[in-house]
């Protein structure tokens, strides 16, 4: 059996989830608090590549015995005690919050079958140090008219499509076609103006070129009718900038099968 994780970060500090030779990831630190929990070296499995300065709400990664030999009584701790088990060796930008086991075949990366991210926008005149980290701040007021361009725009992405002009830098995967399954842009109650979007897959800075491209519909610069046309082309200069990482969140990641999470 594996044990699965749902961890939370702010990711403002990391080069992303995956180790990197060039700064701290979420992994790194992450395995050597599974380390000093279980007693033994374990591999991290993520689900999701996210970029550095990128957070997550609802991130999915296993852990497993390095050596291989994960039977039944590899670990001693009950499922539910675990997200208390890690919080002595993570920073506070970095929580445990539910365990659960799983099969050994199970990959939280290529079994999912939905993920969802949000990206949050900050729309004032001022910038806010309590979110400046964790939002894109746009000097320009969003008004109605704009946000009825930005839901008007985000409803083009869905369906199945090949998303290549929504991908940075040279193709790094042969199938560029996802499916969206939902896009939209509110106003919260606390006045972040958020993106959602849920899909099968996505690529490399897709989220962020999606934000962009609905940053400049908003703006007047791109009409929402000519998304078609552009997820057509394939061009990547036809869509809109790469919008920075601290706006976006991996909010949430889905199973053909629901994980029984356990939180005591």
């Amino acid at each position: 059996m594996k044990i699965v994780l749902k961890v939370q970060y702010i990711g403002t500090g990391y080069c992303g989830f995956q180790c990197q030779k060039n700064g701290a990831s979420i992994q790194e630190i992450l395995t050597q608090a599974a380390f000093r929990v279980f007693g033994r070296p374990c591999n991290i499995t993520g689900c999701s590549r996210t970029d550095a300065g990128v957070h997550a709400l609802g991130y999915v990664c296993t852990v497993a015995p390095a050596d291989g030999n994960n039977t039944a009584n590899w670990y001693t701790i009950p499922i539910g005690k675990i997200h208390r088990a890690f919080v002595p060796f993570l920073p506070p930008d970095i929580s445990v919050c539910a365990a659960a086991e799983v099969p050994d075949g199970f990959h939280p990366r290529y079994d999912a079958v939905r993920k969802e991210y949000v990206y949050r926008i900050w729309d004032a005149p001022y910038a806010d140090p309590f979110v400046r980290s964790r939002s894109y701040h746009s000097i320009r007021r969003l008004t109605p008219e704009a946000l009825e361009r930005m839901q008007a725009a985000a409803a083009a992405y869905v369906g199945q499509h090949d998303f290549r002009a929504f991908m940075a830098g040279e193709p790094g995967e042969k199938d560029t076609v996802r499916t969206v399954m939902g896009a939209d842009v509110q106003r919260e109650t606390d006045g972040m103006v958020v993106f959602s979007v849920s899909a099968n897959g996505f690529l490399y800075n897709m989220v962020r070129i999606m934000t962009g491209t609905l940053l400049e519909a908003a703006a007047g610069k791109i009409s929402p009718r000519d998304i078609p046309e552009i997820i057509a082309c394939g061009d990547r200069s036809r869509a809109g900038f790469t919008a920075p990482p601290e706006g976006l969140y991996l909010r949430r990641v889905q199973y053909p099968k629901p994980i029984l999470w356990q939180c005591e």
